[in-house]
């Protein structure tokens, strides 16, 4: 809370405030660290049905209850959105698919978050599946440090090259509303047509340049989606962040941001390997309980190991942004079947 603080006040007066932001996240190796985020549907068993956030046996309902161990609510407009307790938190969500297997669009509840309301109006002037995407998709996250921009470069080159493998590997999405819909991950699917400026494959990662300062500009040219304010979300969705640092945001006229608003900001950009102070590989469905422990072990044996992260420089060098990015949605089609340079991702993942 301390650190949340600070940042709301520390008012950034140029981007190389914003650069030395994701710089700060640099850790020796012995302070790196192994972190998931893992979501889940939240169903009745007597009939499946989705849970709402209302009612007495609701999401609402759920959270209030848990106070009682400990855990911290989240409050926005007087209703429970989230738990948190010292640096764990739990925002809800119960089975382990990458999309959800029986409900459609208009039969999932939306939680009450200010947050969840822009990005709804948003999302369907970008594509045609960020509803869903918010709303019937789960993924599994995992978390990994860098000691140095050099090191943050290698890790993100690599598990970018190598996130359709995970892709295919962890696939646990295969039907919709009740039968199969063509793909193994179709939660992988749904991020090809959710928003072209936040998603995807950056290509310039592969190209020379590429750094803490590359990423920021990166990040700039991503539509804002709010600032908060007094507790408060303001609607900036489709507003620049370059604005903002201008003191020239319509929302917010005259004001600058702080590296609150930045680490905010960061949380909104959706690519398949994302970098706030720590890299996240975002590729996998999410799944039962033993793949939450196998896709962290996965890009642990990888980027952790010197001998593994070189080993893997050297199988993916030469492979384009283009190449992965159509790699990428081949594997959320046929999952290991799918193709690359004349073998088939279980062969690459052999």
């Amino acid at each position: 809370m301390a650190e949340s603080s600070a940042l709301a006040s520390r008012v950034v007066h140029d981007k190389r405030d914003l650069v030395a932001y994701l710089e700060s996240g640099c850790k020796p190796p012995q302070a790196w660290r192994i972190g998931t985020e893992h979501e889940k549907f939240v169903f009745r068993w007597r009939d499946h049905t989705p849970v709402s956030f209302e009612g007495p046996d609701g999401i609402g309902a759920f959270l209030e209850g848990l106070t009682r161990f400990g855990w911290e609510p989240i409050y926005e407009h007087g209703q429970p959105i989230a738990l948190k307790r010292d640096e764990a938190a739990i925002t809800l969500e119960l089975i382990g698919l990458g999309f959800h297997p029986s409900a459609s669009r208009d039969e999932m509840p939306w939680m009450p978050k200010q947050r969840y309301r822009i990005m709804g109006r948003y999302m369907p002037t970008r594509g045609d599946l960020g509803l869903d995407m918010m709303t019937r998709s789960c993924g599994v996250q995992v978390n990994l440090d860098f000691s140095d921009e050099t090191d943050m470069v290698r890790k993100y080159r690599v598990s970018l090259a190598l996130q359709p493998i995970a892709t295919a590997l962890f696939a646990h999405s295969p039907f919709a509303q009740g039968r199969p819909n063509g793909h193994l991950s179709y939660r992988a699917h749904i991020w090809h047509d959710t928003d072209p400026d936040r998603c995807g494959i950056p290509g310039f990662v592969f190209e020379d340049g590429m750094g803490f300062e590359r990423y920021t500009e990166y990040a700039l040219d991503v539509p804002m989606y709010f600032v908060v304010r007094d507790g408060e979300l303001v609607d900036c969705a489709g507003q620049s962040f370059r604005d903002f640092l201008a003191g020239r945001l319509p929302a917010l006229p005259g004001e600058r941001p702080t590296l609150a608003d930045w680490e905010d900001h960061l949380t909104t950009l959706f690519p398949e390997v994302r970098i706030k102070r720590f890299m996240e590989q975002r590729g996998a469905d999410a799944g039962p309980w033993r793949r939450l422990c196998a896709l962290p072990a996965l890009w642990v044996g990888l980027l952790y190991d010197e001998t593994a992260l070189a080993a893997a420089e050297d199988l993916v060098r030469g492979w384009s942004a283009a190449e992965v990015a159509g790699l990428q949605q081949r594997a959320g089609r046929a999952g290991l079947n799918a193709r690359h340079r004349g073998h088939s991702l279980a062969d690459w993942a052999d």
